[in-house]
């Protein structure tokens, strides 16, 4: 176990070794500087801001400057904000961004479990179609589409929930929604598949055989085995989430990451957008490493052996 855990960490920074770099490589690919829009500034103090931020130095040294603050974890000032360190822009805008996608995820799982047992328990049946009729509009209608039919129904005919900020729960409600119909829909049918799968083994029949109640059948011995395939693509999931976060924010105007990671991207602010991407990047890693834990975890029939020779 242990061998593999340092596996599995050292694969992990070589991952993000390698998004670092081509992140970095291909942001100073694009032509331009992010001082050329200071139309105000003179040549003398251009030069002195690229000083400032290393951007006169060769390529290589400022690669190795930004592995070096990787490393520290100091990811120095904004280029756009001089007052405010990337640290800093992470520290307020993360909290929000990681509420609402946790928000999300959990939702989205327990919603596509819960709705995906149903459609198998009751298969070809009228609550089946309803089940996977919803879940193909979650598939078929982007987040940021639903997000706008959402803020027209809810929020501009009906009137029922706020569209945009983020100062009560209530106003957690039409991003959250917009967010998890798509990565609900995809667990929904992958629980139903594997449900019905589940449900025609041995060990089943068996256990029906004992007189085992149906709601013990399901969650005891069905439900485990059934979520393996969610388990595999959590992490998928969790990262589509996380990532789509940005435009729902965007819509909705939470003070979130996005905001400062488009804007980043709209002003060419490297520190910006390099620490967002390294902090980013960092926690999908993790979080599919824990993925597969848990799917060890889930399944005794899953071993770790030590490759011979």
């Amino acid at each position: 176990m242990k061998s593999y855990v340092l596996k599995r960490f050292l694969s992990m920074l070589v991952t993000l070794w390698v998004i670092v770099t081509l992140t970095f490589f291909l942001m100073h690919a694009i032509p331009g500087s992010p001082f050329n829009e200071e139309r105000a500034t003179s040549d003398a103090v251009q030069k002195n801001l690229e000083s400032f931020y290393h951007l006169d130095e060769p390529l290589a040294v400022q690669y190795i400057l930004y592995l070096k603050s990787i490393v520290t974890f100091d990811f120095g000032p904004s280029i756009k904000q001089p007052s405010q360190t990337v640290n800093d822009l992470l520290g307020r805008g993360f909290p929000v961004s990681f509420e609402l996608g946790m928000v999300t995820l959990i939702l989205a799982v327990t919603s596509g479990i819960t709705l995906g047992i149903i459609a198998a328990l009751r298969r070809n049946g009228i609550i089946d179609y309803m089940a996977m009729s919803i879940a193909v509009i979650g598939l078929s209608v982007p987040n940021f589409v639903m997000a706008t039919l959402l803020i027209q129904q809810l929020s501009v005919n009906l009137k029922i929930l706020p569209a945009a900020t983020w100062t009560s729960p209530l106003h957690m409600i039409l991003p959250t929604l917009a967010l998890a119909t798509g990565p609900m829909a995809i667990i929904a049918r992958l629980t139903r598949s594997s449900m019905i799968e589940v449900l025609t083994q041995d060990y089943i029949r068996t256990a029906r055989a004992k007189g085992l109640s149906p709601v013990k059948i399901v969650f005891k011995h069905a439900l485990r085995n059934a979520l393996m395939p969610v388990i595999t693509v959590l992490g998928t999931i969790a990262a589509s989430v996380l990532t789509g976060t940005f435009v729902i924010e965007q819509i909705f105007a939470i003070p979130g990451m996005g905001k400062y990671f488009v804007d980043s991207i709209n002003t060419r602010d490297y520190p910006v957008i390099m620490g967002t991407t390294v902090f980013y990047s960092s926690i999908l890693i993790i979080m599919l490493f824990l993925v597969d834990i848990a799917y060890g975890i889930l399944d005794p029939r899953i071993k770790l052996y030590k490759k011979e020779g």
